[in-house]
């Protein structure tokens, strides 16, 4: 995993809860926590931290993911102003990730391992999202989706229909936006 998802941790955990939280999950997890954003990092470092914050917060890990990615959006918006430009909707932003923002992450990080999203519309206006990665970090997506959201101002609701850690082969999510 490149280093500057772990840079967008480190300034979620320490935005929200004080660097010394932060010290604390590096120590609780073993990791040194010297990340450069084009740096590669093992997965299983990511998980450690998310399991220690599980601990440390009292919340479920993939309750910690999804606050990890809606936090990062706010920070993703002010380091890489250009994937938002041209959007007036999370709805646009989220359907260019594909074609748009992870092209130009991988040009970004050499060797980025992004996520491969299929969208649907459903009959009643839900937008489907399938999610498909090795890395089985469909909260982080649905966190991301959700910060999507908020950085454009709407209100939406995020079923979480299918997932990979409960045997499916893909992680299936039904956006709806309130108008």
């Amino acid at each position: 995993m490149k280093g500057v998802v772990f840079n967008l941790l480190e300034q979620a955990v320490t935005t929200a809860h004080g660097e010394d939280v932060w010290a604390d999950l590096l120590d609780d997890a073993e990791l040194d926590g010297a990340y450069t954003s084009l740096g590669s990092y093992p997965d299983a470092e990511m998980l450690a931290l998310v399991a220690v914050a599980s601990k440390h917060l009292n919340l479920p890990a993939p309750a910690v993911l999804r606050w990890f990615g809606r936090s990062a959006m706010p920070m993703l918006a002010e380091r890489y102003s250009q994937f938002f430009k041209g959007h007036t909707s999370a709805r646009g932003f989220i359907l260019s990730v594909n074609d748009i923002i992870h092209p130009e992450v991988r040009k970004l990080y050499s060797g980025a391992g992004c996520p491969y999203f299929h969208f649907s519309n459903d009959p009643d206006g839900r937008l489907m999202i399938g999610y498909q990665s090795d890395r089985q970090l469909c909260h982080l997506a649905h966190g991301f989706v959700e910060g999507a959201a908020d950085q454009f101002n709407e209100t939406i609701e995020l079923e979480h229909i299918s997932c990979m850690q409960d045997g499916a082969s893909v992680c299936r999510m039904a956006v709806h936006w309130f108008q």
